[in-house]
């Protein structure tokens, strides 16, 4: 992304990434979330959820993944306030928006984003407040 071309508001691309129940489980056992939440179907069920879901830093790295899409390859966050509304359960598409909300030089350049990471209902389920460091 070229500082001077950024605009304050513009609306980032929208991101679309389908959740499998491979995927959860994977990333629970990868990040080393043993939760039975997020790998036991029946566990979930039993404490009010309809399938397992995505844990907290699955969601994060998604969050990263839309601001690092926009920004570009030398970009990388360096402040992220995360909020958790809802769930993102296997089966669900998880939908990323965002928009730069925010432009300021201190020591480096830096883009303030808000995102939002939707489920295929369009309900909000996670805000994030994202700030990314542009080289150069």
């Amino acid at each position: 992304m070229i500082w001077d071309e950024i605009v304050v508001p513009t609306d980032l691309d929208e991101v679309v990434d389908e959740i499998s129940y491979q995927r959860v489980v994977m990333n629970a056992g990868t990040t080393w979330d043993y939760i039975p939440w997020h790998y036991d179907h029946v566990y979930a069920q039993n404490h009010g959820h309809p399938t397992i879901f995505v844990n907290t830093m699955h969601l994060a790295g998604f969050i990263d993944r839309v601001a690092t899409g926009w920004a570009g390859p030398d970009s990388r966050v360096v402040r992220r306030k995360v909020t958790l509304l809802g769930s993102i359960y296997a089966g669900d598409s998880m939908v990323g928006r965002g928009r730069v909300v925010g432009k300021r030089r201190e020591k480096s350049r830096l883009v303030d984003l808000e995102i939002g990471v939707y489920n295929q209902r369009d309900e909000l389920c996670c805000p994030a407040e994202v700030t990314v460091e542009l080289s150069g």
